[in-house]
C-alpha cells in the first residue's frame, strides 16, 4: 500500500483533470509525505471508520482538518468561521447565472459555501446543459499568492463536486486588472486587513480609485472595480474602515453611498475571529451601479454567534440550535434566550425585511434603517454606535437634602454609642 500510494496513487492526482485545469496546475508539485507504512496503515484504519460515500461529507472532513491547522498567517489571512460564511452567502443569495469572485480565496471557503447554496436551492441548474457546464467551469475565481492555499482551495473546491473552477495564482493588490475589471456579478471576501503596501507594490489602477497604503481599503477599491455594474459584494472589514477619518477612508465611504448603493452593514461580535484575531469587524453589502442608488441603509448590531467571543470559541448552544436556523431545514424558531446566545437567524430574517417592517423600527432596536441623508451629515461615518440610541433605565433619586440629613443622624447615633464603649472601659479598667 505504500508503495502504491507513493509510487502510483501521487503521480496519478498530479495529472487529474484536463492537463490545463488549475486543479492539475497548483496539484503538481504534490509528494507524499507520511514516513512509514505504519503509520499510512493507522491513517487508512482510521478513514475508513468514516462514512464517505457522499460529496458532503468528504467535504465537511475536509473543512474539519482544515479548521483543525488553521493558524493566522503571514499576511494576516485567517480562516473565516464557516457560520458566518454560510450568512453571507444565504443574504447575497447567489444565483446560477452568477459568476463568483474571491480575490483572496485562501481555502475557498465562500465558493464551496456559494456553490452547496446552489446545489440545495436551484438543484435543477444541473438539468440544463448550459448552466451546469457555467457551474462547473466558468462561475467560481479565487485568487491567491500563497500556492499552498490554492493547492488546499483547489482540493477543497474538487470535493465539492466542482469540476474545474478558476483558482490562480495572483497578487490581487499588486497586478494591474485590467482583463477581470466588470466581469464578475458577486464578490464574497474576507481580505487580510491591517496591512500596509508601498505604493510602487500597489496595481496604479486601484490607486486611481483610492490613494492609500491600507491593504483594507485598497481590497475595497478592488471590488468595486471587478464588479460588473449590478454586481453586489458581500465582504468583511475592520470597523476602522467605517469610521476611519483620513482622506482615503472618507473618500471611499463616499463613493460606497454617493456613487454606488450601499445596502446594509453587519457589525460582529468582537471575538468572531479569536483566536487569529481580536480585532472587531463588519460585513458590508453593496450593490455596484455607477450612478447611486442609496437610499436606506440597514445596520444590524450583531451580539451573539452562538459560540463563546474568547479564544476557545466553545458552542453556547446544542449542535441543532446553531447557525442559520433557516426555516426550509424544518427547524424550530429560537426562544428569547437563545437567541441571546445565536444572533444568526434573527439577522437574516430581518436582511430579507429590509425594505419593509425594518424601515418602521427605532434606532433603540438591535436592527434598523438609517436614511442616506443622515449618514452624509454624519460625514459618511458608517459605524452603527454613531446611529444607534441607547435607552437608559430611569433612576429615581432621592432628594440630597435628605441623604444628608440621613448621614448626619447616623453620625450622631456613631457618636453616641462610641460615648457608651467608652464608659463602659473605663469602668472596666
Amino acid at each position: 500500500m505504500f508503495v502504491i500510494l507513493g509510487e502510483h496513487v501521487f503521480p496519478f492526482l498530479r495529472t487529474l483533470g484536463s492537463d490545463d485545469s488549475t486543479y492539475a496546475h497548483h496539484m503538481k508539485d504534490a509528494r507524499f509525505t507520511i514516513p512509514t507504512p505504519a503509520l499510512l496503515a493507522k491513517v487508512v484504519d482510521l478513514l475508513d471508520a468514516v462514512p464517505m460515500e457522499d460529496r458532503d461529507t468528504k467535504g465537511d472532513l475536509y473543512e474539519y482538518m482544515l479548521g483543525k491547522i488553521a493558524s493566522a498567517g503571514q499576511n494576516g489571512q485567517f480562516r473565516t468561521p464557516r457560520h458566518i460564511i454560510q450568512l453571507m452567502v444565504e443574504m447575497t443569495a447567489p444565483a446560477p447565472t452568477d459568476t463568483i469572485c474571491d480575490p483572496a480565496s485562501g481555502t475557498c471557503g465562500f465558493l464551496v459555501a456559494a456553490g452547496e447554496y446552489l446545489r440545495e436551492q436551484h438543484a435543477s441548474l444541473f438539468h440544463d446543459a448550459k448552466l451546469n457546464k457555467h457551474f462547473n467551469h466558468a462561475m467560481f475565481h479565487g485568487y491567491d499568492f500563497d500556492n499552498t492555499m490554492l493547492r488546499i482551495g483547489s482540493m477543497n473546491m474538487m470535493l465539492h463536486g466542482v469540476d474545474n473552477p478558476a483558482i490562480t495564482y495572483r497578487d490581487s493588490l499588486g497586478q494591474e486588472h485590467g482583463a477581470e475589471e466588470g466581469r464578475y456579478s458577486l464578490v464574497l471576501a474576507n481580505p487580510p486587513f491591517a496591512g500596509s503596501l508601498d505604493y510602487e507594490n500597489v496595481a496604479k489602477d486601484l490607486l486611481q480609485t483610492v490613494k492609500t497604503k491600507k491593504t483594507e481599503l485598497l481590497f475595497l477599491a478592488l471590488f468595486l472595480r471587478l464588479l460588473k455594474p449590478g454586481g453586489r459584494a458581500a465582504v468583511i472589514v475592520p470597523d476602522g474602515v467605517l469610521f476611519g477619518s483620513s482622506k482615503a477612508h472618507k473618500e471611499l465611504r463616499r463613493m460606497l453611498v454617493e456613487d454606488q448603493k450601499l445596502d446594509g452593514i453587519v457589525s460582529l461580535p468582537g471575538g468572531v475571529f479569536k483566536p487569529y484575531a481580536g480585532v472587531s469587524t463588519a460585513i458590508l453589502f453593496f450593490t455596484k451601479t455607477n450612478s447611486g442608488g442609496t437610499d436606506k441603509v440597514w445596520f444590524c448590531d450583531m451580539q451573539a454567534d452562538g459560540y463563546s467571543l474568547d479564544d476557545k470559541r466553545q458552542p453556547l448552544l446544542p449542535e441543532d440550535k446553531l447557525g442559520l436556523q433557516t426555516p426550509r431545514n424544518g427547524r424550530d424558531k429560537l426562544s428569547k434566550e437563545e437567541h441571546s446566545k445565536n444572533n444568526l437567524p434573527d439577522v437574516l430574517t430581518r436582511w430579507a425585511q429590509r425594505e419593509g417592517t425594518e424601515r418602521k423600527r427605532g434606532r433603540t432596536e438591535q436592527s434598523f434603517c438609517v436614511p442616506k441623508a443622515d449618514i452624509s451629515a454624519n460625514g459618511y461615518d458608517l459605524s452603527i454606535n454613531r446611529y444607534k440610541e441607547v435607552v437608559h433605565a430611569q433612576v429615581q433619586h432621592r432628594a440630597p437634602q435628605e441623604i444628608l440629613a440621613d448621614l448626619a443622624k447616623l453620625e450622631d447615633e456613631i457618636a453616641r454609642g462610641m460615648k457608651v464603649l467608652e464608659g463602659m472601659l473605663a469602668k472596666e479598667v
